[in-house]
Parts: C-alpha cells; sequence; structure tokens
C-alpha cells in the first residue's frame, strides 16, 4: 500500500524500527569518529516537526496557560507516550518525565546518548513553528536543554528538559 504522510500522521505505527536505527546510526558515527552527535540528533528531531506541522498540529497558539496541555497532546498523538510535565518559572525550564519513551526503551551500555535527544528537538520545533507567526507577547519559544535522565542510560524514566521565553526567541 502506499500511503501519503498525512495518511501516516493517522496511524499508530510503532517505534521499534525508528527506535533500533537511532541506536545503530550513534554506533556507527561514534567508530567513525563524527561528533556532534546530540546536536545532530535534535536537529533529526527539528526536520521531523517541520515536516509533521504540514499534517498536524496540536492548537494555532502556543502560551504559558496552555503549554503544559500542548505538550501533552504532542506526547500522546506523535510519541504516544504518557507524560506529566513541570514548569520551573524562575528557571524559565520545562521539565517533561516520559514514562513510555518511544526512542529509549531499552538500556544499552555501548551508547552514550540518549535517543530522545531527537525528542528535544522535534517537540520544541513544533511549538516554535506553531508560535512563528503569531504576533502575540505571550506566546511561548522552548528550545532543547537537556535529556537530565533516559531508560538508555538505564533510569526508569526519561527526563528531557526544555528552555523556554515568552514573547519571542531572541
Amino acid at each position: 500500500m502506499n500511503y501519503s504522510r498525512a495518511d501516516l500522521t493517522q496511524t499508530d505505527a510503532t517505534m521499534n524500527q525508528m527506535r533500533n536505527t537511532v541506536y545503530e546510526l550513534a554506533r556507527f558515527m561514534g567508530k567513525n569518529g563524527i561528533a556532534d552527535l546530540k546536536d545532530k540528533l535534535r536537529k533529526m528531531g527539528k526536520n521531523i516537526a517541520k515536516t509533521y506541522i504540514r499534517y498536524w498540529k496540536p492548537t494555532d497558539e502556543v502560551n504559558i496557560s496552555n503549554l503544559k496541555d500542548v505538550i501533552t497532546t504532542i506526547y500522546q498523538k506523535i510519541l504516544n507516550s504518557s507524560v506529566s510535565i513541570e514548569l520551573f518559572n524562575v528557571e524559565k525550564l520545562i521539565k517533561v518525565q516520559d514514562y513510555k519513551c518511544a526512542l529509549c526503551k531499552y538500556q544499552y551500555d555501548d551508547v552514550e546518548i540518549a535517543g530522545c535527544e531527537i525528542i528535544l528537538g522535534m517537540i520544541s520545533e513544533i511549538i516554535n513553528l506553531i508560535n512563528k507567526d503569531v504576533k502575540n507577547e505571550s506566546s511561548v519559544f522552548i528550545e532543547p536543554f537537556e535529556v537530565a535522565e533516559s531508560r538508555a542510560f538505564g533510569n526508569k524514566v526519561c527526563i528531557q528538559v526544555y528552555q523556554y521565553k515568552i514573547g519571542g526567541r531572541g
């Protein structure tokens, strides 16, 4: 069967092949001395977001009042994941605990990167693209900060952390 990209956004697809590919890519790049794997995975996530948002977006604007709901919806819809979210207003951080991270199901002793680096790039880019043309001072823009914990490293959950700014990127 031939599916369009729009068709694929409406299906429940398994992440097994993507997860396996990410870790094989990490091994390959490590063996070949390719640097900045974290940045490359985040860029991959941003590229996925640029394609995905053409076919689905959860809202027309993201602001501080709907930020948690929008992030939860994106994780559920795209990654079939269950998350809890905390906002740290002083530090301008968003901490997402991902209990079913699609890219970090197993611990990998031979890989020093978490697959959910891709998720950091994808989620932040989706939100930034939603707000790209919104002219509202309360719009939120986010950037990847860190993967604080990962099931790929043996932790019980993945914890992805984003930095946010209200009213603009710069």
